[in-house]
């Protein structure tokens, strides 16, 4: 650990720039150029240095302001579409802090790709704001096509004829979706209602969207009706789209997430173990984290890397 505000600490730190291949900072803008250490401050005394900067905002207006996750989703409509009119909310998620180092990654990987053809580094910026507004992109977009704007997700219009929030007879919540004119075949003959496939009224997609308001009793009555876990299993044996209303915690039981590569463990630096979900790729049908991970505490290996500067700790 070093301490920028040091002069020795920070030409310690510029001895290791000398070593390494990508240099990461969330310094604010003009913080970093006073000490020297701005992106283009960098690249003049490291050419080959790729400097990802993980930030509120990309260059522009708002450059210099503030951000935090809360602060973009506010900003680009993200909690307008997430909460109920006039009362906008944040997802359940980091979503935009998460992306941020994401897009730094993809970033920073590109262009060492890139060095490997020019020997030229590079200085890479990604920002919370701009990653909230690519997620809203297709409400921006449906707007500039069609005029109309997208509605809070609790008052939206519905596009499909089920998809919906369902209570089975022990109190559980289901979560049933008919998107296709074969998810909709697949769902009346699941649950029994074989006699609305014969209903002139409903030969459509539009037909069954209008008739919501008859139809969806009709399946709420039959789904209430039976347990969960019997509902489950009409769901998947019928290849249907359907989901539990799950909590985070509830994830550690899941059987899928549960499979070989799933989850790992890891050590924090009280040594206190917790299990996290692993990277979401898989390589060759191989998971890319398949040992347990250990968090090193702070400072850890500062005694080791500075050793092999030849500088002392």
């Amino acid at each position: 650990m070093l301490d920028v505000k040091d002069a020795d600490d920070l030409a310690t730190l510029r001895a290791l720039q000398e070593t390494a291949d990508v240099f990461v900072e969330n310094f604010r803008d003009e913080t970093l150029a006073k000490m020297g250490l701005a992106p283009d401050q960098l690249r003049q005394s490291h050419p080959a240095l790729v400097v990802a900067s993980c930030k509120g905002f990309l260059k522009g207006r708002y450059e210099h302001r503030a951000a935090m996750d809360e602060v973009v989703q506010m900003m680009t409509g993200m909690a307008y579409l997430t909460g109920p009119k006039r009362r906008p909310l944040r997802i359940g998620s980091s979503a935009n802090d998460i992306m941020g180092g994401l897009f730094a990654a993809y970033g920073v990987l590109g262009e060492l790709i890139q060095r490997g053809k020019t020997g030229q580094g590079a200085a890479i910026r990604s920002g919370l704001f701009e990653n909230c507004l690519l997620l809203v992109a297709q409400h921006m977009v449906q707007f500039d096509i069609e005029g109309e704007e997208s509605p809070p997700m609790p008052e939206r219009v519905f596009s499909w004829p089920i998809y919906d929030l369902f209570e089975t007879a022990d109190g559980r919540q289901i979560f049933v979706g008919a998107a296709t004119d074969g998810q909709w075949e697949k769902l009346c003959i699941g649950l029994g209602l074989e006699h609305l496939l014969a209903d002139d009224r409903l030969k459509t997609r539009p037909d069954q969207i209008r008739a919501r308001d008859w139809t969806m009793p009709q399946i709420a009555a039959v789904i209430v009706a039976r347990p969960f876990d019997e509902m489950v299993q009409v769901m998947e044996a019928n290849d249907l789209l359907f989901a539990p209303v799950s909590r985070p915690a509830e994830m550690y039981d899941d059987p899928h997430v549960n499979r070989p590569g799933g989850l790992f463990t890891s050590e924090c630096r009280d040594k206190k173990a917790f299990r996290a979900p692993a990277v979401p790729v898989e390589i060759d049908g191989r998971p890319i984290v398949s040992e347990s991970v250990t968090v090193p505490s702070v400072g850890e290996h500062t005694a080791e890397i500075l050793g092999a500067l030849k500088v002392q700790a």
